[in-house]
């Protein structure tokens, strides 16, 4: 149901029971799948490809132009994924060669004037809190929860099920299963809160926090530890995942709280 005071492109590809409130400008190039609400004073810009049941809030832009300079007008997308809310004054841009596109997965909460830079990748579930901000460039597994005003360095890597404490400035890869605080970013133990809401048993924890204290706890560098972890721990599939992550880790992960150096 499009209002009379909205703008809907031609070209654009509107599904059945999608609702446009008025004062909302849809661009050329534009597809949205059916359910989703996008609320007043919207702007839905060339190349976005919006899921199914997505709800968008007044002010945001979604598929603006990348903020890079060596961008030249290249055809890119945003790609949302189903059941992703976005509120107010939100910004999402598409992406550059490098990628092609900016991926939001499904059932993600983005929360009041965060922003999305180009070539991100955001899995599932995630939450990004009020004034979250990503970088070019950044990969953020499912289940990722940043508090407010968290901001990331581009080319970052956060892991499935971390936590981020608000405020934090993320300049490292932060692994999956933690939580993250002080300045600079340190672990501050595992997001066990969040795990137990998702279903991981007390043994399936308490395996993850025994991986997180041979590298966090030890006097081991990251290299050594994960040597250890792999020798001395059961394999599954929570310890092959830390594992690679720390070896594939470009950036470096972010240090514990007593490695200072």
């Amino acid at each position: 149901m499009n209002q009379p005071l909205a703008y809907v492109h031609p070209g654009a590809k509107i599904a059945q029971n999608v609702v446009i409130e008025p004062f909302t400008t849809i661009s050329n190039n534009v597809e949205i799948g059916e359910g989703t609400w996008i609320g007043p004073n919207v702007t839905i810009m060339e190349g976005a490809r919006i899921g199914k049941n997505c709800s968008i809030f007044s002010g945001a832009v979604i598929s603006a132009i990348p903020q890079d300079l060596k961008f030249k007008g290249e055809v890119t997308t945003v790609e949302i994924g189903d059941n992703t809310t976005i509120r107010e004054c939100v910004t999402i841009n598409r992406g550059t060669l490098s990628r092609m596109k900016t991926e939001i997965g499904s059932g993600c909460l983005i929360m009041a004037y965060s922003h999305i830079a180009h070539d991100c990748v955001v899995g599932d579930y995630c939450i990004f809190s009020n004034n979250s901000t990503l970088a070019g460039h950044i990969n953020v597994g499912n289940h990722v929860i940043l508090a407010g005003m968290t901001a990331i360095h581009q080319f970052v890597t956060v892991g499935d099920h971390a936590f981020i404490a608000g405020g934090s400035l993320v300049r490292k890869d932060v692994p999956p299963y933690v939580k993250a605080a002080r300045e600079p970013l340190s672990y501050v133990g595992i997001n066990s809160v969040g795990l137990r809401r998702r279903g991981f048993s007390s043994e399936k924890i308490t395996e993850i926090q025994n991986i997180y204290r041979l590298l966090y706890q030890k006097k081991y560098n990251n290299a050594q530890a994960a040597e250890i972890i792999e020798a001395e721990m059961l394999a599954s599939p929570e310890r092959d995942e830390i594992l690679q992550f720390i070896r594939n880790s470009q950036r470096g992960i972010m240090k514990g709280y007593f490695q200072r150096n």
